[in-house]
């Protein structure tokens, strides 16, 4: 019996015993168990943390991508347009009678092209005052000179990030998280807003965004990352390429830039541009094949009407002799408009013919000229611009003014001391179309650029047969020159047509 009961406590403590130690075990396990499922936890919430911070899911994936996709690239130097030298001493015309008028039709008092085409809408603004946008204001304040406009912008000061001293793929990558993490959008919407209100083509748009950059953070490198964080906020298919100490901010064209560094991905020429007019020289550097999620756009380079003007008005006294008659003409221009077209990159010949004129400028010079040719034949009024460009202006090639190839906008012939062959033919061109209503084209022969004119009346003297019409040859760089009169030196040219 006694036996009995010692085996029966000892199995009842034995068994007590085993349960403890399972429970042992098992609370053990639990423990484990819980703190493991609170990792896990832990991890998936810190993702989720960390993809919260990113205002756009596209921003995760790609600064994923930018610490990897990076491949060296050479540069390639930018194209020179035109290598033919070009006249230093520009010839006078004998004087001899005009060309014989077969059809003697006198012309309807010259009118100016359209509002539609030429002139801005009178919205524009007047003023220097800021231009109004409709966002609420957040965070820091910023007061740009935007080429003599002041214009105001908030933004979060996170957006004035530091730049790693290294630069590699990962510094560039933790650079546009940390942008993306920021308050950003107010910014981009006040820009958007400047961008419609001031009429901005891409690159006046491209150079407000910089000039907002620079001023957030006044130094180079970093003001490129944020220019090309914000334009390709913006949509624009923007990238970056570094080497051991710069950032370089690349963008795709709709138009060839000339003597600006690129590279080529897919196809699609990608250049190195800046702001400041100067040229960036670039070796080897790294950049990535691949675009910022649903970006789409390419710089548009056309140049509109209204776009960058500061409304400072400055004035220029032109006189020349038509006919023996001396004619004072007073030419208006806006500073802040030239100093944004000394910006611009070199472009093709065509988009020079085809710009659009500031109405400050415009407006004025064909008010005081269609006054003048009213009444005449088509053959005078366009002999009166031939002489008005080719003797109200002094001729300089650009290497003796600017020290180098330099294609001037109308404006630009109007603002400095000196004009080449080109820069006259594109102001011409932009007279008679806008004053007379005529179809003109642009002749490119090597080393020389001129006009020609198709007339609605028979003119005699040199021309070109081109779509099936006659046009007269008109010369705005040879002196007295009239409509149908080649320069000496390019008679034996056909010269190509620039048809814009």
């Amino acid at each position: 019996m006694l036996k009995n009961n010692i085996f029966g406590k000892s199995f009842i403590l034995a068994v007590t015993a085993l349960s403890l130690t399972s429970y042992v075990v098992s609370v053990g396990a639990n423990d484990e168990f819980k703190q493991w499922m609170q990792e896990q936890s832990y991890g998936v919430e810190a993702e989720k943390k960390e993809f919260k911070e990113y205002k756009d899911k596209r921003d995760k994936e790609f600064t994923d991508f930018l610490k990897s996709q990076w491949t060296a690239v050479d540069i390639i130097k930018g194209e020179i347009r035109d290598e033919e030298p070009k006249p230093v001493v520009i010839p006078v015309a004998p004087k001899k009678p005009l060309p014989k008028i077969v059809v003697n039709k006198p012309v309807a008092k010259p009118v100016i092209m359209p509002v539609k085409v030429f002139i801005p809408k009178p919205d524009v603004s007047k003023s220097q005052k800021p231009v109004p946008v409709v966002v609420v204001p957040k965070g820091n304040t910023l007061n740009i000179n935007f080429y003599g406009r002041q214009i105001l912008f908030n933004y979060d000061a996170r957006l004035k990030q530091s730049l790693a001293r290294t630069i590699n793929k990962d510094a560039v990558s933790n650079y546009w998280s940390a942008l993306s993490k920021t308050e950003y959008e107010d910014l981009l919407q006040q820009l958007a807003a400047q961008q419609k209100s001031l009429r901005l083509n891409d690159w006046a748009f491209a150079s407000l965004i910089n000039s907002v950059a620079v001023k957030v953070n006044n130094k180079r490198n970093e003001s490129a990352l944020l220019s090309w964080f914000l334009l390709a906020k913006s949509g624009y298919k923007a990238r970056i390429a570094y080497s051991a100490n710069s950032i370089y901010l690349l963008v795709p064209s709709k138009h060839e830039m000339f003597e600006v560094s690129f590279f080529t991905f897919s196809g699609t020429r990608y250049y190195a541009v800046s702001f400041d007019g100067n040229k960036q020289k670039l070796g080897q550097v790294f950049t990535y094949d691949g675009e910022y999620p649903n970006t789409t756009k390419y710089f548009d380079m056309q140049v509109t009407p209204a776009v960058a003007s500061s409304d400072q008005s400055e004035h220029r006294h032109l006189s020349f002799v038509f006919e023996g008659k001396k004619y004072n003409i007073d030419v208006t221009y806006d500073r802040g408009r030239i100093k944004f077209l000394r910006s611009y990159p070199q472009l093709n010949l065509d988009l020079y013919f085809a710009s659009g004129v500031y109405p400050v400028t415009a407006t004025p010079l064909q008010k005081q000229l269609a006054v003048h040719m009213a009444g005449m034949t088509e053959l005078q009024a366009v002999n009166y611009l031939l002489r008005f460009v080719q003797t109200s202006l002094q001729y300089e090639t650009d290497d003796q003014q600017f020290g180098e190839e330099n294609y001037l906008f109308p404006e630009e012939t109007l603002f400095y001391p000196y004009s080449d062959c080109e820069d006259r033919a594109v102001l011409f061109a932009w007279l008679v179309k806008s004053l007379l209503n005529l179809d003109v084209v642009g002749l490119d022969y090597p080393g020389h650029v001129a006009a020609a004119v198709h007339f609605n009346e028979a003119v005699s003297g040199d021309s070109i047969n081109y779509n099936s019409k006659r046009y007269v040859i008109t010369d705005p760089t040879y002196i007295n020159a009239n409509a149908g009169m080649t320069m000496p030196d390019f008679k034996q040219y056909t010269p190509s047509v620039i048809n814009y």
